[in-house]
């Protein structure tokens, strides 16, 4: 268990988050196509796990614009945004943002991974989402950057989680 802010408020978060040089859990989450897919459907690949609340505020949409971009530009690796959101939410904003370098995955049936990643918010009015975070994988799936954001309304540091690649 974890408190991150909301505006300034405390906010419970529930599971635990990964640390750095241990291996990630695996999970099962939903992409656009409805399709269940898994942590291991990426093997082989370095992963950017950038999780947040939802695609419909400004700061989680911004997130996934900005690693969108990078992803563009990085070797071997998959940049998936997991939030809570219905799929549909999620294609729909990546259609309409012209974003196709981001895979968008759903919690909703897989709501197991919100305490599996440390990222199950439990209190105030944003329970049941996802806490903003990143996670970074290499190809093995053993964690080489994790940032739990320690207030919701903030964009995660891209720059330590993209150096993390390098």
């Amino acid at each position: 268990m974890a408190t991150v802010t909301l505006a300034g408020n405390p906010v419970t978060v529930n599971g635990d988050f990964p640390k750095a040089g241990t291996t990630a859990k695996p999970f099962s989450l939903v992409n656009k196509e409805l399709a269940d897919v898994t942590l291991a459907s990426f093997a082989g690949k370095r992963k950017v796990l950038n999780i947040f609340p939802s695609v419909d505020t400004s700061v989680c949409a911004a997130s996934v614009r900005h690693f969108n971009e990078a992803a563009g530009k990085l070797e071997n690796t998959v940049v998936l945004c997991i939030s809570a959101d219905l799929p549909f939410a999620l294609a729909r904003f990546c259609g309409a943002e012209g974003l196709d370098n981001v895979v968008t995955l759903s919690t909703l049936r897989g709501a197991e991974f919100k305490q599996a990643y440390g990222v199950d918010i439990a209190d105030g009015v944003l329970a049941g989402l996802t806490a903003r975070a990143v996670v970074v994988l290499d190809e093995a799936d053993k964690v080489l950057h994790a940032e739990l954001v320690d207030e919701i309304t903030h964009e995660p540091n891209y720059d330590a989680a993209l150096k993390a690649l390098a």
